[in-house]
């Protein structure tokens, strides 16, 4: 089973988006702050997929990829920003510093399901409980 790392200030956010996962047979774990989630990364392997906020207190987004792109085995997890930023530099700089994708706040399964297809984590055909019959 894949694991995700979702790192958000919000715990509210968190959940939501550890229960769609959850729903993509993804096995989820959380981090309040870019501190955390970078200390999880020391102690643990690796997550295959980070779901990463920008704003955050203690260590923001920016700064925890900029750190785990230079981490031993730091350049294999999928990096997605989620993210209410919307200014075209700073997700480019999100880029830059090693993000391979980004999603806007607010968010919803098919969007999540979406950048997971893309980025490989999981199949295009994959059933899910969100699926309609």
């Amino acid at each position: 089973m894949k694991r995700c790392l979702v790192v958000d200030d919000s715990h509210v956010v968190r959940k939501v988006l550890c229960r769609i996962l959850a729903e993509f047979q993804l096995e989820c774990d959380e981090a309040e702050n870019g501190l955390i989630a970078y200390e999880y990364c020391e102690k643990n392997a690796m997550p295959d997929v980070i779901f990463l906020d920008w704003n955050m207190p203690v260590m923001n987004g920016l700064e925890f990829i900029e750190k785990i792109r230079s981490m031993e085995g730091g350049t294999g997890p999928v990096v997605i920003f989620c993210t209410t930023e919307n200014d075209m530099g700073l997700i480019g700089r999100g880029v830059q510093a090693g993000a391979n994708e980004y999603i806007m706040k607010p968010f919803d399964s098919r969007i999540i399901r979406t950048k997971l297809i893309q980025t490989g984590i999981i199949p295009a055909n994959l059933k899910t409980g969100f699926d309609v019959i």
